[in-house]
């Protein structure tokens, strides 16, 4: 085996364009399944795979389209769509950032590269990231040439150096050493199929740069994977004959929606207006749900509002469906058993791995949650069932006329609403929403936010403070248009996130709501959509200091150190990387701003907006969770 990978130089790429490469055959099967962007940094050892993407760009330099569109991995692909096409990050992290993003508003699977050593490692929190919240991502990293490992290669990650295969294999779905050409085509499709299976997450493979410049053999490229994107959509019928005999008896429910319900959020919410259940959301399933629905009653959870766990503590609630969720610490307000986590609970999932934060539920429900609800819909509609005489557990007690007038106008029924505020959520402090001192309130900002930007604008909220403000105060007028990275809590996810958003869908304005620590950390990612032409909007939440810290250590009785941050110019730092921005101090700041023109500009936007330091952020369970581990430490 070394002796044939021993023909290709270290150094120099010795395959010429006649002759297809492994790296080649990687191109071409993300074309196949209609990828349109890697994210990534460049380097030695990645080198050949990017040379194949080049190569691809010079044979091939008109527009093309896929060679195949699973439906899993697209839900609208566009004819004659360009090539594959290289955005280079400014650190690996943003990288895989961005590829979430990006998979998250296409629904196609996230690409992110990088080469061995540490970068590959610095792609490790963005993947975690991804791993965490269900994204599909595919993950490739080079190694050195097989023939080295062992002895000391510069930047080596082999199983006998920093072992980088072991490091991914405990934050994807998927994660194999590409030892021998003769194993590339196999273990991508694997790796490519693993992360689009449910669960999603981010699958890896690491390719020597030997094994990269590798010929492959005749033939190979010539399998039509889109047949193995093709997930059955089926349901467990005997839980669900379960589910439908509880149902048919209670007499007032309530919906939790997760993450996890993203994708078949109508058939949820016509189910709801069926049979006029209250729902709430967790702050991640929060997107998912237009928040001026006459049935929503607002997040429970991290930054909740008292609204949602009002509805869930009424003593006429009998069953509480939950869905698409693990149930973690955010999504539950801290494990609150008295509201959710008790007998009432039906938990409805199509990921097995979720039942186990649920063992006191009375019901567990497995399957795709589309078909579920779409045949919940059939069921509660059904002809028998008018007639009361589809279940033999009793007369079904509510109102036809009521729900089937709800069922039929359930599409339209939020055209008459007043953006900013809705009306029945139970926000902290309301007043502050609409308040015209200085400094900035973050509340007013939510508020202006939300009301000020289009219907469509994607707003996507970063680790922190952000958290708790936008989720708690931000309310976009249509379902799908807020993102948030909560599965693992990374600073500066959505600053990537954002660019492959809007990369995903230009024809939509992108908002990123960050914090100036985060913006720190990982701001220069705003030369990206100074080079590539986006106008993002990034919003800095500037109180000079690491806002939860900060405010955390003041909730919870802790010494206050190590929050402080510099005054820094955002304003000034963005305008020398490209972008045009604002500095905002007051509300008339915000107002005086051509929101239009900003979202149709041609360059990024940076507002670095001036916050009240001294407002604390929602995040009581927070707290409530953090006393509690210490007194059980103690």
């Amino acid at each position: 085996m070394a002796s044939n990978l021993q023909e290709f130089d270290p150094v120099t790429d010795a395959a010429g364009d006649s002759e297809r490469t492994c790296a080649d055959l990687i191109v071409d099967y993300l074309e196949q399944i209609g990828v349109e962007y890697i994210f990534g940094v460049p380097g030695g050892a990645i080198e050949p795979f990017f040379n194949a993407l080049a190569r691809k760009a010079r044979n091939d330099p008109g527009r093309r389209a896929p060679l195949a569109s699973p439906r899993l991995l697209s839900r609208k692909t566009r004819r004659n769509a360009p090539g594959l096409q290289v955005i280079v990050a400014r650190h690996e992290s943003g990288a895989a950032f961005m590829a979430d993003g990006y998979a998250r508003e296409t629904g196609k699977l996230g690409v992110c590269c990088a080469t061995t050593g540490p970068g590959t490692t610095n792609l490790i929190t963005g993947v975690a990231s991804a791993y965490a919240d269900h994204t599909p991502l595919l993950v490739i990293t080079a190694q050195t040439a097989l023939p080295g490992f062992g002895s000391g290669a510069l930047q080596e990650s082999s199983g006998d150096a920093v072992d980088t295969v072991g490091m991914f294999a405990h934050c994807t779905r998927y994660s194999s050493l590409v030892s021998h050409p003769q194993q590339l085509e196999r273990k991508l499709i694997k790796a490519m199929v693993s992360a689009c299976q449910k669960p999603a997450g981010p699958a890896h493979i690491s390719i020597p740069m030997d094994v990269q410049r590798a010929p492959v053999a005749a033939g190979s490229g010539a399998f039509d994977i889109a047949t193995l994107f093709r997930q059955p959509e089926v349901a467990d019928t005997h839980s669900f004959d379960a589910l439908c005999q509880v149902l048919v008896k209670a007499r007032r429910i309530v919906l939790v929606l997760g993450n996890d319900c993203r994708g078949c959020i109508e058939n949820i919410v016509q189910f709801a207006e069926l049979i006029g259940a209250a729902i709430v959301t967790t702050p991640a399933g929060k997107g998912g749900m237009n928040p001026y629905h006459h049935l929503y009653r607002g997040v429970f959870g991290f930054a909740g509002h008292s609204s949602a766990r009002d509805t869930l503590l009424d003593d006429e609630v009998e069953l509480v469906l939950v869905v698409g969720t693990s149930l973690d610490e955010l999504s539950t307000n801290g494990w609150d058993e008295a509201a959710l986590l008790n007998k009432k609970l039906i938990h409805i999932d199509a990921t097995l791995d979720n039942f186990v934060h649920s063992p006191m539920a009375q019901l567990h429900i497995y399957g795709h949650l589309r078909v579920i609800f779409s045949d919940l819909v059939q069921v509660f509609t059904s002809v028998d069932h008018q007639q009361q005489s589809c279940f033999s557990g009793g007369q079904y007690s509510r109102a036809r006329k009521a729900t089937l007038q709800a069922l039929s106008g359930w599409t339209v029924s939020n055209k008459r609403m007043t953006f900013g505020t809705p009306r029945k959520v139970a926000l902290n402090e309301a007043d502050k929403c609409l308040s015209n001192d200085i400094p900035l309130k973050p509340q007013r900002l939510m508020f202006d936010l939300g009301r000020r930007f289009p219907e469509q604008t994607r707003f996507l909220s970063d680790a922190g403070n952000c958290w708790a403000w936008s989720t708690h105060y931000l309310h976009p007028k249509s379902s799908g248009c807020f993102r948030i990275g909560m599965g693992f809590g990374a600073m500066s996810w959505a600053i990537g996130a954002a660019l492959g958003t809007a990369l995903g869908n230009r024809s939509v304005p992108v908002v990123c709501i960050t914090g100036d620590g985060s913006f720190l950390m990982s701001g220069q990612e705003l030369t990206v959509a100074v080079q590539q032409q986006l106008p993002v909007v990034f919003i800095i939440l500037n109180d000079q200091a690491l806002g939860m810290v900060k405010h955390g250590q003041r909730l919870g009785g802790a010494e206050p150190v190590g929050f402080e941050l510099p005054p820094v110019d955002f304003a000034a730092v963005a305008r020398a990387m490209g972008a045009q921005a604002w500095t905002i101090r007051a509300p008339e700041d915000f107002a005086a701003l051509d929101i239009d023109a900003i979202c149709n500009a041609r360059v990024p936007t940076l507002l670095d907006v001036y916050i009240d330091p001294e407002e604390v952020p929602p995040m009581q369970a927070r707290m409530k969770v953090l006393d509690e581990a210490a007194d059980g430490q103690a």
